[in-house]
């Protein structure tokens, strides 16, 4: 393993092991949806079902831009953390819609989500800009979670280990590791209805962890994450995590999944 400085917040002390372990990352990304009194009432129903949840993870919601405020001033903040959805990568200037550090750092936001296949497809974003954003947030003092993942037509071809590497090794370049999530999220599961199987998640996963160099860097899964398959998912070597995508609107749901066995 190589010698990258541990980031305390994404790692617990094991007394009985003696040892540091990753944490498990259990995210929601609540991509355009909730108003600032929709995630109010919200983080009141969510927040008493996770008080007591186990010091081997953490907790970390996106809300849309304009729910962060309510998020940061909500007086039980400290039972999770705060994402953004994206970020750029300048502190300032003239990039319409889009949102810098400093101004996400001023309302508590610890993480930023970069990569997502929404953005990519969508918006053609390239593993440059996302590399970009990266190691811009890590430069700011942000943790990126940043999203990778093969669509159908590329898995069916037998693509799908040559797309990941390529964007692992494009998007993550210049990255440090040890402050820095990946989140595996096969396109073709994302919002489908349809999982990727837990060992063949877990196989790209481990993928991953080899093509980064670092055995303790944290790797999410996410693609149709429920409460009935979070148990399975989560009992995978390689998976230290999930980015939840519509099962994270239901506090009850999300609660399960956060609180998985």
């Amino acid at each position: 393993m190589n010698s990258w400085p541990i980031q305390l917040n994404l790692y617990y002390y094991d007394f009985l092991g003696d040892s540091i372990l990753r944490k498990s990352v259990i995210a929601g990304n609540w991509k355009m949806h909730m108003t600032c009194a929709e995630a109010k009432s919200y983080l009141q129903e969510f927040i008493p079902l996770i008080k007591n949840i186990k010091d081997d993870r953490k907790v970390v919601i996106a809300p849309p831009f304009t729910a962060i405020s309510t998020f940061s001033n909500h007086s039980d903040f400290d039972y999770l953390d705060i994402s953004s959805q994206n970020i750029h990568w300048e502190d300032e200037g003239a990039f319409t819609a889009e949102i810098s550090p400093k101004m996400l750092l001023e309302h508590g936001v610890s993480y930023a989500i970069v990569g997502h296949s929404e953005p990519r497809k969508y918006f053609s974003e390239s593993d440059e800009q996302i590399n970009k954003r990266a190691v811009f947030a890590q430069s700011s003092g942000l943790t990126p979670i940043v999203c990778v993942g093969e669509t159908l037509e590329q898995r069916e071809r037998g693509e799908a280990d040559r797309v990941i590497t390529r964007q692992v090794e494009q998007g993550l370049e210049n990255t440090n590791p040890s402050n820095l999530i990946v989140a595996y999220e096969p396109i073709w599961a994302i919002g489908t209805g349809r999982t990727c199987e837990a060992k063949d998640a877990n196989k790209i996963c481990s993928l991953i962890r080899k093509l980064i160099g670092f055995d303790d860097v944290i790797i999410q899964y996410g693609g149709s994450v429920k409460p009935n398959n979070i148990d399975e998912i989560m009992s995978m070597s390689d998976i230290d995590g999930v980015l939840v995508g519509g099962a994270s609107l239901d506090p009850n749901s999300f609660a399960r999944i956060a609180n998985y066995q």
